[in-house]
């Protein structure tokens, strides 16, 4: 308390600071609440974005453009140190931004964590209660990563959670690293091809262009598509979703029309019965069997992917064509797809790569970083925390929340509720 007698102004005591909460002679507060109220003012929200540790993840979470932004939300930022040596992206490119060696203490009084990949458990343990994790997690795989989430009440947004919806399109992570993986497809397809995409045309005759058959067309296999068609190839597109063909048609594609329409929940296609992949294989077997590069793209979240070549089609494959397999992490479309190895089937190669985003690294964090500032952005008010949860993307986006497994699929996954 102050001393009997003393009539200087807080401002001139203390500094300017303490003015606007004790306005007047008359209205002053006890020192210890000033102090309090002052330093409450002066420390800003802590954001800390971690090294990822994953084996074969380049990508980081934060890129000088976007960490300027979140400092004008509010946010103060901590990087662990080396978190973007994968990509050539060096500490002197950040300005304001503290660096530190130790994952943990970085964490430990952080108001918010961002990741690309799920953290280790250690990392979770050392968060404070109630802060919140902005991550990739895919529940169905990191089923103790979820229990200690809800168990040490960290309020967790999936990235693969946000809700396919206009206004969440651009914190809509899964899009914007699916496009560079179809882009990416295109050109592991042409490489491992024994030949050249386009026409050509030479002194000792013409060279016919190669044929693309891209199956599955989703973000990334419109990107897979759009990629063939400009490095010159014949492009075909297959879905088993019709409203595609159009999509297809406008990148300057054929589409391969079966008659089958799988139309599923959120954008996805839905599992198709025995008869209707009997119908779909007598109409598609004649172009797997005559394309020099096929790209899959179709899975469905939480779920093994779907099986769309066969292996008696792939048998009859074209001598030197190429698979790549964008599936391979659910365990393939193709059914001699070897997760993360390329495969030499007869005289055809059938590539399973993982985790391809990550080989595009320095676009596919600047996109993710992007993706990530705009979810943020919802959350963030008047440089602080807060939640709406009135608002569809923070709802639908939530993992956990206050000891709670928030997402339903989630939830019946783990618990058994």
């Amino acid at each position: 308390m102050e001393e009997a007698g003393d009539t200087a102004g807080p401002e001139a005591k203390y500094g300017a600071d303490c003015t606007s909460l004790w306005p007047s002679t008359a209205n002053r507060q006890p020192l210890t609440v000033c102090f309090a109220n002052r330093l409450g003012a002066l420390v800003p929200l802590k954001i800390a974005v971690l090294k990822e540790t994953r084996p074969h993840e380049r990508r980081v979470a934060m890129v000088p453009a976007v960490a300027d932004k979140l400092m004008k939300l509010g946010a103060e930022i901590h990087i662990q140190s080396g978190a973007g040596d994968a990509v050539k992206l060096a500490a002197a490119a950040f300005k304001d931004v503290a660096f530190a060696a130790d994952a943990i203490a970085l964490v430990r009084d952080a108001d918010v964590v961002l990741t690309v990949q799920p953290p280790d458990i250690a990392i979770v343990d050392a968060m404070k209660e109630g802060a919140i994790l902005v991550s990739f997690v895919y529940a169905h795989k990191e089923p103790e990563l979820t229990k200690r989430l809800r168990d040490r009440k960290i309020t967790c947004f999936a990235m693969e959670l946000v809700p396919r919806i206009t206004r969440a399109q651009a914190m809509d992570a899964l899009s914007s690293q699916a496009a560079l993986a179809g882009y990416y497809a295109a050109l592991l397809g042409a490489t491992n091809l024994a030949r050249i995409l386009p026409m050509m045309t030479t002194a000792v005759g013409s060279i016919r262009p190669a044929k693309a058959l891209v199956m599955g067309l989703g973000v990334a296999g419109l990107q897979a598509l759009a990629t063939a068609r400009r490095l010159g190839a014949m492009t075909e597109g297959y879905d088993v979703r019709p409203e595609t063909k159009e999509q297809a048609e406008s990148l300057g594609a054929k589409f391969v029309d079966t008659g089958v329409d799988a139309r599923g929940a959120g954008g996805y296609a839905r599992e198709l019965t025995d008869e209707e992949k009997d119908r779909i294989a007598a109409v598609v077997t004649k172009h797997i069997q005559a394309a020099d590069i096929i790209i899959t793209t179709a899975a469905i979240p939480g779920r093994p992917a779907p099986k769309l070549i066969s292996k008696a089609q792939v048998d009859g494959m074209k001598a030197g064509s190429v698979i790549v397999d964008l599936a391979a992490e659910g365990g393939g479309n193709c059914e001699y797809t070897q997760p993360g190895e390329s495969v030499q089937i007869g005289q055809v190669t059938v590539l399973g790569p993982l985790n391809v985003p990550s080989m595009l690294g320095e676009h596919a964090s600047e996109l993710y970083a992007k993706n990530q500032y705009n979810l943020l952005e919802l959350i963030i008010k008047d440089k602080a925390i807060a939640l709406d949860w009135n608002d569809e993307i923070i709802a639908k986006t939530a993992l956990t929340h206050a000891g709670e497994i928030k997402n339903e699929a989630a939830r019946k996954a783990i618990e058994g509720a």
